[in-house]
C-alpha cells in the first residue's frame, strides 16, 4: 500500500511522503484542515514546458537519496512547527520517477490559526525542501536531456 493511501492518525500533525505515485493535492488540503485553524496554504509544484535555456521540456525525472529524504522532511516539518507556534498540520510530499507535463512533483500544505503563519510556514517548507532534501531532476527537452541546472550543495535544515 502506498503511504498516500494511509494517512496519519487524527492526533498526528505531520504527513510526509516520498513516492512514485500521483500526488493528490486535494487530499493534502483535506488532511491539514482543522477546526482550530483558519488558514490553509497549499503549494503544488508541477512540470512546466520549459526550464532555463531549455525550451520544449517534455518531461522530468526525479531521483532521490531515499534514506535521507524523510528524515530531512521530518526536520523541516519540526522546524516549521517550532518557528510558527500557531501551525496545525504540515504535509510535505515529493514524487520520484518520470513525470509528464502538468503532473505534480511536490506538495506542501500547512494549516495555521492565521494566514500570515500559514503563508510563511509553507514558503519556508518548500524553500527548505529545495535547499536541503537530496532530490535531483533530469530534464528532457526538444534539444536533449540532462540534469537540472539548479543543482547545489545540500544544506542542513535550519541554515
Amino acid at each position: 500500500m502506498d503511504i498516500l493511501e494511509n494517512p496519519p492518525g487524527d492526533d498526528e500533525v505531520v504527513w510526509l511522503a516520498l513516492t512514485t505515485s500521483e500526488l493528490p493535492v486535494d487530499r493534502a488540503w483535506t488532511w491539514v484542515r482543522r477546526a482550530d485553524c483558519g488558514a490553509i496554504v497549499v503549494f503544488a509544484g508541477t512540470v512546466r514546458d520549459h526550464a532555463e535555456d531549455r525550451p520544449g521540456v517534455t518531461m522530468l525525472e526525479y531521483e532521490a537519496y531515499e534514506s535521507q529524504v524523510v528524515p530531512r522532511m521530518e526536520a523541516i516539518a519540526g522546524d516549521a512547527l517550532s518557528r510558527w507556534a500557531g501551525l496545525g498540520r504540515v504535509v510535505i510530499w515529493h514524487r520520484t520517477g518520470p513525470l509528464e507535463l502538468e503532473e505534480c512533483s511536490v506538495v506542501v500544505a500547512v494549516s495555521a490559526a492565521h494566514r500570515g503563519e500559514a503563508f510563511d510556514a509553507a514558503r519556508y517548507c518548500i524553500d527548505t525542501v529545495k535547499r536541503s532534501v537530496p532530490i535531483w531532476k533530469r530534464e528532457v527537452w526538444s534539444g536533449g536531456d540532462g540534469w537540472g541546472l539548479d543543482a547545489h550543495e545540500i544544506a542542513e535544515v535550519g541554515q
